[in-house]
């Protein structure tokens, strides 16, 4: 069975690289039938952030990536990671490390000197002597000197290192007794039955220390994917403010989680020239073998025009209900629900902005623009507006936009004008401005009444 997990540490909010990371696993797992497990990886305690761990939770539900099993803690397995420890050391694969600061220092200092890699020289590997008095050592595993360390990577290929140019006994718990990051990792991938590890590739050179672990222990191997990172588009590591920040801050932007997780898919990873993947879609077609050896770029007027089309597809009740839980403005009520967002999501590319846009429409104007005013108002402009409320008030039947537009028509027709002679006053005394959609949406959304009563208003101002 396909077991996947992410691992995030809570030192800081969930950003959309470890978003991507954990969608993949999830796909991946899901697609084999298999479980996506989460795992908080917090064993810095002087770093970690319980709201930051919280916001992880939070960011996984917003998205809709359900996780399977209880989530697991590292802090609470501070007796699973010394009960290894003990048995590295019993079996002479670790050891006691005694090496003071002074020492330390002096070390690199020699081989800086030297123009020599700085690294630990192993000088307590096999140390059987008296202890020095006043350290608390550190825990080094016994990792190999000489050969070479190969990764069959899903994504990568074959990837090779030589075991003299990136290993040296490395720290698996630290002087106060602490575990340390590669050694914790390796250990609860292999309890927590992890088949395949899918992250980003700056986790790359970490790998080889892994195996060191894994190997010690006599744990079977996952098989590795390393994705290649996000980057801007002048090539470089993704910062905020290309779009490197917290998940949830593209909820407060307005972005909706089918098309956050349509564009994160998309960084690295194709099928043909297909641009909307539903998640099902996703499901059946995803495999990390075939995501991109390159770093794919962030692209934000992608998202931009996935997320319009996430809008204009959704329905008009689950808008509805987004509006209301997320920005407060309540459309449940109005008669003219449907005629309303049909109209606005056309014209959206966020939540946020069609949040913006619906008071325009339903709340009366309190000021004119004096660019769009003076455009507009000119010639016959009051006169042909003043003709219109007639004939809006003899009317009947005025429910849909087609009525209203009939309406338009037939006075174009009779004052033999242009339909641009009635449209822009109209669209002025209705909004205020030039922007908007159509006009006979707009006076069916706000319905005959309040239409004369905004006219009215426009001619009574800008006479």
């Amino acid at each position: 069975m396909v077991v996947t997990r992410f691992a995030p540490s809570p030192t800081g909010y969930l950003h959309i690289g470890g978003l991507r990371t954990a969608l993949l696993s999830y796909l991946w797992a899901r697609r084999n039938g298999g479980k996506f497990l989460l795992r908080i990886e917090d064993t810095d305690k002087s770093r970690n952030s319980e709201e930051a761990a919280l916001a992880i939770v939070e960011a996984f539900k917003w998205v809709g990536l359900e996780h399977d099993d209880a989530i697991v803690y590292q802090s609470a397995r501070d007796g699973v990671y010394a009960k290894y420890i003990l048995q590295l050391l019993d079996e002479g694969k670790a050891y006691k490390c005694y090496m003071s600061k002074d020492e330390l220092t002096e070390l690199r200092e020699t081989q800086m000197a030297n123009k020599e890699r700085t690294r630990y020289d192993g000088r307590y590997r096999d140390f059987d002597g008296t202890p020095p008095e006043g350290i608390d050592p550190v825990i080094r595993i016994k990792a190999p000197k000489t050969g070479e360390i190969v990764i069959d990577d899903g994504i990568k290929g074959r990837v090779s290192f030589q075991a003299e140019d990136i290993l040296d006994d490395f720290i698996i718990a630290r002087g106060d007794g602490s575990p340390t990051y590669n050694f914790v990792v390796a250990i609860d991938d292999a309890l927590m039955g992890v088949t395949e590890v899918i992250r980003g590739d700056d986790h790359l050179s970490n790998t080889p220390k892994q195996m060191v672990v894994y190997r010690a222990l006599g744990f079977d191997l996952p098989k590795f994917y390393h994705v290649p990172m996000i980057h801007n588009a002048d090539g470089k590591k993704l910062s905020k403010r290309d779009g490197a920040t917290d998940v949830m801050a593209y909820k407060e932007m307005g972005y909706l989680p089918e098309a956050l997780l349509n564009f994160l898919v998309r960084l690295g990873w194709s099928n043909g020239d297909q641009e909307i993947f539903s998640l099902d879609e996703m499901l059946t077609l995803f495999d990390p073998s075939s995501i991109n050896k390159s770093a794919s770029i962030y692209n934000i007027d992608k998202l931009d025009w996935l997320n319009a089309h996430y809008i204009k597809n959704s329905t008009n009740t689950a808008l509805a209900t987004l509006l209301h839980e997320s920005y407060g403005v309540n459309v449940h009520g109005h008669d003219q629900k449907e005629i309303l967002l049909d109209a606005l999501k056309e014209r959206a590319k966020n939540m946020k902005e069609l949040a913006e846009l619906i008071p325009g429409i339903i709340e009366a104007p309190t000021e004119y623009d004096e660019k769009a005013v003076k455009k507009a108002f000119k010639d016959d402009a009051i006169a042909v507006l003043e003709a219109f409320v007639t004939k809006l008030e003899s009317a009947e039947l005025l429910h849909l936009p087609t009525d209203y537009h009939h309406q338009m028509e037939a006075l174009v027709s009779e004052m033999e004008i242009g339909f641009g002679k009635i449209g822009m006053p109209l669209r002025v005394a209705l909004l205020g401005s030039m922007g908007g959609p159509g006009m006979d949406s707009v006076m069916a959304i706000i319905g005959k009444d309040e239409t004369i009563a905004r006219i009215k208003k426009a001619v009574e101002t800008l006479s």
